[in-house]
């Protein structure tokens, strides 16, 4: 009888040290893997953010999704003015002049080694449909002059994999899979991400 009592309460303690220990690792690798995932993320936005600044140098406005993104830096130039002459020294006194050149976007894609094909996805997503990430642009009246504006960004659930549940917000209290991490706003004429 003595035996079993004590098979019985080492299966307890076995089970309580089991518990134990998830409880203490389960945020601990929650928190790990939402920075790892985030940051990956993070990279991609920030390259997102890049190519519509070109786009936005070559047109003047955000491309409103990856297909005139990708057609336009894939097809678009750069024009490039270099001033001959200084209009700014009230000294000088030969005459200024202009050269224009241009150059074409995807050299400079390819150098900041950016794949346009894949731009759109959202890393570690991970089902049969690759998710992309939302992307939205306009033109807006901002302190009476009209601005270009451009939001895109993803919700947490689209790469969070198993953590995507709001179950995980006990250890993270900002933590919510439905909150979405973006740059830009359609609202003002602001580039930053939200994780800056």
């Amino acid at each position: 009888m003595r035996l079993v009592l004590n098979v019985i309460l080492l299966v307890i303690a076995a089970a309580l040290a089991y518990m134990l220990y998830m409880s203490i690792e389960e945020p601990i690798a929650f928190d790990a893997e939402k920075q790892r995932r985030k940051d990956i993320v993070v990279e991609k936005l920030e390259l997102i953010r890049d190519a519509q600044e070109m786009y936005r140098d070559i047109t003047g406005n955000f491309a409103p999704n990856f297909d005139t993104l990708v057609d336009v830096l894939t097809n678009g130039r750069f024009m490039r003015i270099a001033v001959i002459g200084d209009p700014d020294d009230p000294n000088f006194t030969g005459e200024i002049t202009y050269d224009t050149s241009y150059t074409n976007a995807i050299d400079s894609i390819r150098t900041l080694g950016i794949d346009l094909q894949s731009l759109k996805y959202v890393p570690l997503f991970k089902d049969t449909e690759q998710a992309t990430f939302q992307i939205a642009a306009d033109t807006i009246d901002y302190q009476s002059t009209m601005v270009a504006v451009v939001e895109v960004g993803t919700p947490y659930k689209t790469f969070m994999g198993k953590y995507a549940d709001a179950r995980f917000a006990k250890y993270d209290q900002n933590y919510s899979p439905n909150k979405i991490i973006k740059f830009g706003d359609l609202n003002k004429p602001n580039l930053s991400g939200n994780w800056e």
